[in-house]
């Protein structure tokens, strides 16, 4: 069996609307991220390829399984959906414990599986804690959990930090990058930050559509020479708002700093290239992938 997803030109249609566009991608193992807007098609891809959406035409295999075998598929697929909850009223070890039951796992099999992944998500004082008393960043934790319990070869986490504190979202990124070393985790989220600092191998999707593929070294590479910086006083920053995609500012003092995205070095003073991060190269490749990007 071998240890990658594979999916080939795959469309998906809710009434009139499709919502997936001639979509292909292999995902192999580790850390995969799948980045772009809200509204993209990220979360209806994720729950086509978790068998929970059916596909109007292509191919999709999960390990050499073919996503049609829905048994299997679920078997294979732990899932962690963007509006996740759970019981509020059971305590964390019940909930573990009842989800266990659901999946066929029997009672020394949960018992194990439970205290492993308590300990790996870092909640075993929390163990007899109900549900509902948890932090944002323990519920999400909660869910790694859940979703592992039956141990597959595939996870998938859709927006799983948005919402979380600084030191939460860190603490989660962590968990998964630990998480992946050892099955395909997929990381669908909209926060470049979270792609940059856990994934090598991404692809950015818009509207439905598969705009770009590679790594994040590749991304930046393809903005390198489009990234621009200035000082600059107020009338300029309104001109540089009005033309330019602006990726970053900071005010000092009456002048600010800004970051700017253009083809070719704008013509006014002390306009400079500047070194490339994710972010300014995510919105390169929407730009120039001919994306509607508001001016800020």
């Amino acid at each position: 069996m071998n240890d990658e997803i594979r999916i080939a030109h795959v469309d998906k249609f809710y009434g009139k609307k499709q919502a997936l566009k001639d979509v292909s991608l292999v995902i192999p193992q580790g850390m995969f991220g799948l980045l772009g807007r809200n509204g993209a098609g990220k979360t209806t891809l994720m729950k086509t390829l978790a068998a929970l959406h059916t596909k109007k035409s292509g191919e999709i295999s999960i390990c050499g399984v073919p996503v049609e075998d829905t048994g299997k598929i679920r078997e294979m697929i732990g899932y962690l959906p963007q509006d996740f909850s759970m019981y509020p009223n059971m305590s964390v070890y019940e909930c573990l414990d009842y989800l266990g039951t659901l999946s066929g796992l029997g009672k020394e099999e949960r018992k194990n599986s439970i205290d492993r992944l308590l300990q790996k998500v870092n909640l075993q004082e929390q163990a007899g804690d109900k549900v509902k008393s948890l932090s944002g960043g323990m519920k999400r934790r909660l869910g790694i959990a859940q979703a592992l319990l039956h141990d597959p070869k595939v996870l998938i986490v859709d927006e799983p930090t948005a919402g979380l504190d600084p030191e939460e979202r860190i603490r989660f990124r962590n968990l998964l990058c630990e998480t992946a070393q050892e099955r395909i985790v997929i990381l669908s989220t909209h926060i470049v930050g979270d792609i940059e600092a856990a994934c090598e191998n991404i692809a950015v999707m818009n509207e439905g559509r598969i705009l770009w593929r590679g790594t994040v070294e590749k991304l930046i590479a393809e903005a390198e020479g489009k990234v621009f910086t200035a000082d600059v006083e107020k009338d300029v920053l309104m001109e540089i708002r009005k033309t330019y995609i602006v990726t970053g500012m900071l005010k000092q003092g009456r002048m600010t700093s800004v970051r700017m995205i253009a083809e070719k070095r704008p013509e006014f003073p002390g306009c400079m290239e500047a070194e490339v991060n994710c972010e300014d190269a995510y919105m390169y490749c929407l730009y120039s992938s001919g994306c509607e990007i508001e001016k800020q």
